[in-house]
């Protein structure tokens, strides 16, 4: 069995952003030489997410405007959790996203559905965070 662990590492210059990491996952992929197996990306962080969509920028804004009307980042008094911090939004918006994905690895190749690209997705941006790559196979 083959096996590659590999980190990613962000710094969003936005609070709120959705960055597409397909090409690095199949790079990492690729490293591995693994032709039938599976692969994890998961964030490493409480207030990040990773998940597979469509990578349209009207989509994206969609998502933005809705995890804000499910989670809204103001006024920051009113979550419990902000005392010294202004991030449970994020913590909420995480929740909704999820952690990781887990996509099947079929003759070397990422096993997607018509249109699925893999995105980071960050809620509380502006500092370094990770996401892992762990690819199992043969």
């Amino acid at each position: 069995m083959k096996t590659l662990a590999k980190e990613l590492w962000f710094e969003t210059k936005k609070r709120l952003e959705f960055i597409d990491i397909t090409a690095r996952v199949e790079a990492a992929l690729a490293e591995s030489g693994v032709r039938e197996g599976l692969c994890l990306v998961n964030a490493m962080h409480i207030t990040a997410s990773v998940f597979i969509n469509d990578n349209e920028s009207g989509l994206h804004a969609d998502f933005a405007d809705w995890l804000e009307k499910m989670a809204p980042h103001e006024p920051v008094s009113s979550y419990r959790h902000n005392v010294g911090e202004d991030n449970a939004d994020a913590h909420l918006k995480r929740q909704i996203f999820g952690r990781e994905v887990v996509v099947a690895i079929t003759e070397g190749k990422l096993h997607f559905g018509p249109w699925e690209r893999i995105f980071y997705g960050e809620f509380d941006g502006k500092r370094r965070k990770r996401v892992l790559i762990k690819i199992i196979g043969e």
